[in-house]
This record gives structure tokens, sequence and C-alpha cells, in this order.
């Protein structure tokens, strides 16, 4: 079966498209993470402090979700290519606004502007199921999502060890050319890929309550991304505060934590095979407990170097198996609304992680890292019962 966007009857996804447009992802999506190990260098740089800051890292969160919310829905109405090279541009000119900043109000700003043009990884993943064969469409989506969860990860080695070397603002000023010539690529790489509905766009938008009435399946996804996001924005937020107040360590080793989670990204397509073979919702139970037991570790270890690499290569892998799985189930779900269909979860996933970031940076303000720790396991003690509760697929 072909998909309904290929541009030609006999178009075919290669291995090369796939790796391409996961390293889109992964390029697009880091710059979402860039700040994190840079949070107390910013912080510095502007005296304010870490609920301050946090409060900046949670606002590239919020503009990613209203950016998905307002733009991917046009994703069904309109030419995907050149939506993504469009948005590829304005995401470098948001990165080049956060790097010439000179107040936090600008930052801020910025900041919101970075997370809102950023969706191009949204549109991609919806793109690659697609695209795919049914058969093989876990195991694409996974693939995906390994160069975006990849993405992810590097993006904090690379502005920690840049940010920690030459400043802040040159990492936003290395993300913005990043993205001008990855806007070259994608519109060399992709095919042209045509609208699958002929709805008006305010139909768009009021048809997504219907999708979430419909759908059980995206219901619960969306809450329980929502919740494993936050688990995974909680700890990242807090780190660079744990490495800098205990140990005495800066934006360089924060970064290089990154490296860390690796692992668990590498494993995303070994989770596709999975849920094509068994079912995605076995993942995610397996995911939910693999990412209690990190908390666990931070719980009881965060405060020695060998439990927090074991932790956060545990949240990782959940987090990301997690993911994987849902996508899996909501991409299965109606081909004709999958960009309204990720709308509706990576919305809750984004707003998740935004709830994440603030209330990381409030807890370890006032109750410390065995704050955090608590609130990271409330979070997946949540994901859980949404698990239990809900239906079999």
């Amino acid at each position: 079966m072909k998909s309904e966007t290929a541009p030609e009857t006999n178009f075919k996804l290669s291995n090369t498209l796939v790796l391409i447009m996961a390293i889109a992802c992964g390029v697009t999506v880091a710059n979402l993470y860039y700040i994190q190990p840079l949070l107390s260098e910013i912080a510095r740089a502007f005296s304010v402090n870490e609920v301050s800051i946090g409060s900046v890292a949670m606002l590239t969160q919020i503009g990613y979700a209203v950016g998905m919310l307002f733009l991917l829905p046009l994703a069904d109405i309109r030419e995907k290519r050149l939506m993504i090279v469009i948005l590829l541009i304005c995401a470098s000119c948001a990165l080049i606004l956060m790097g010439s900043a000179f107040n936090i109000t600008l930052v801020a700003v910025a900041s919101f502007a970075v997370g809102f043009t950023s969706v191009v990884p949204q549109l991609v993943v919806p793109l690659s199921a697609e695209l795919a064969e049914p058969e093989v469409r876990g195991k694409i989506i996974g693939t995906v999502f390994s160069g975006l969860l990849i993405g992810i990860l590097l993006s904090r080695t690379f502005s920690g060890v840049i940010g920690g070397n030459f400043g802040w603002r040159i990492v936003y000023f290395m993300a913005a050319a990043i993205m001008l010539i990855m806007a070259i690529v994608m519109r060399v790489a992709l095919p042209v890929c045509r609208p699958t509905s002929n709805l008006k766009y305010g139909e768009l938008i009021k048809s997504i309550g219907g999708l979430i009435k419909t759908y059980p399946v995206l219901r619960e996804a969306a809450f329980n991304g929502a919740m494993m996001f936050a688990a995974f924005s909680i700890i990242w937020t807090s780190l660079t505060f744990l490495l800098e107040n205990h140990y005495n360590m800066g934006a360089e080793v924060a970064g290089l934590f990154g490296l860390v989670g690796i692992a668990g990204a590498l494993a995303s397509p070994m989770v596709g095979r999975i849920a094509d073979k068994k079912s995605p919702k076995f993942t995610i139970g397996i995911a939910i407990i693999i990412t209690i037991i990190g908390y666990i570790f931070f719980l009881l270890f965060g405060f020695k170097i060998w439990g927090l690499i074991i932790g956060i290569i545990l949240v990782d892998l959940g987090v990301q198996s997690c993911q994987v799985s849902n996508q899996a189930r909501i991409q299965a779900l109606n081909g004709r609304a999958r960009n309204r269909i990720n709308t509706v979860f990576m919305v809750s996933y984004f707003i998740g992680g935004a709830f994440g970031s603030f209330f990381s940076s409030y807890s370890y303000m006032h109750f410390g890292w065995i704050g955090v720790c608590i609130l990271g396991l409330i979070t997946q003690a949540a994901a859980l019962i949404s698990y239990k509760v809900s239906g079999r697929k």
C-alpha cells in the first residue's frame, strides 16, 4: 500500500531519506534543549535566580506546544516540503534573536520564538509514517525518532562544551547556521508531499476536538506522554544546578551527561520493531517501569556520579521507548488526519515538558534534589495509573 503523500505511484522511502529525516529531526529539536546546560551561565549573565531562568526554559517548550497547535494541522491541507523549509528559515531567525538578546525579557521572547518555529520534527515524524509501508512503520518511526532523541541528548553536549568555552551566545549563532543548511538539504531531499484534506483551516482546528472524542487511545497516549516527558524535563532542568552546587561542575560537564543518554536513544529502532511484533501497549508498560527505576536511582544515589549515570540511562530509555510506542499507536489511527492526531499528542507532550521544566526549578530551589526526585516519581505514578485503567490497545 502506497502512501497518500507519495509524489509518484512508484515512490519508495529509501534508507538515505530516512537518515536525512532523522538528522533533520535531531538538529531541529536540539534548538529546544541548548538552553538547559547553559541555565546557570545565562542566569549569571542577567543576574536572575533559578526560578526565573527556569521560566525561560519553560517558555521554549510552551512556544513549541503553541507552534504545534497552530502550525501542525496545516500540514494536512498544505504541501509539507514547503512548510518544512519555511519553518527551518524562521527557526534560524529566532535563534539569531536569542543569541543577540541584551536583557532577560528579550531572552524570554526569543526563547518562545525558538520553540514556536522548531516544530519541524513533528512534521517529519508523521511524514515518515505516511511514506513507510504499514508492516515496517514502527521500525521507520523508531529510526527517525532515534535521530530526534540523539539530537535532544547531543544538544546538551554541544551547548555545554561550546557555551562553556566560547560563551552561550555562540551556541545560538551556530545553531542558526545549521538551520539554514538543513533548509537547503530538505528542499533537495524531500519529495513533494500533497495535502491529505480539503478542509479549511478553521474547520481543521475544530476537527481536533472531534479526534480527541473519537479516539480513546489518543487521549491515553496524550496523557501518559505528557507525564513521561515531564519526568524527562524534570531531571534535565535540575541536573545543571545539582552539578554546579554539589559537584562544582560547569556547563561543559552538564552537557557531557547528554552522551550518557544516547544508549537509550539508540534503542529506539529496536523498540519500534518490538511494537511492530508484539504491541505498542506492551512496550509502554515496560517503559514506565524503567523510568520509575531510574528515578529511584536518582533518589537513592543521585549524590554519586555513578548513580546519576545509571539513572539518566534508565530514564532516557524509558521516556524514549514510551514516545516511540505511543507514536506507533496514534499514527495507525487515521491516515488522513495524522498531523492533527500528532498535534494533540505532541501539544500534550510538551505541555508536560513545560510543567516539568518549571516545577523542577521550583522544587530544586525550595526542596533540593530530593524534591526533584519525588516530583518525577509523582509523574510516573500518574502515568502508571493511566496505563492500568486504560484498555488493551
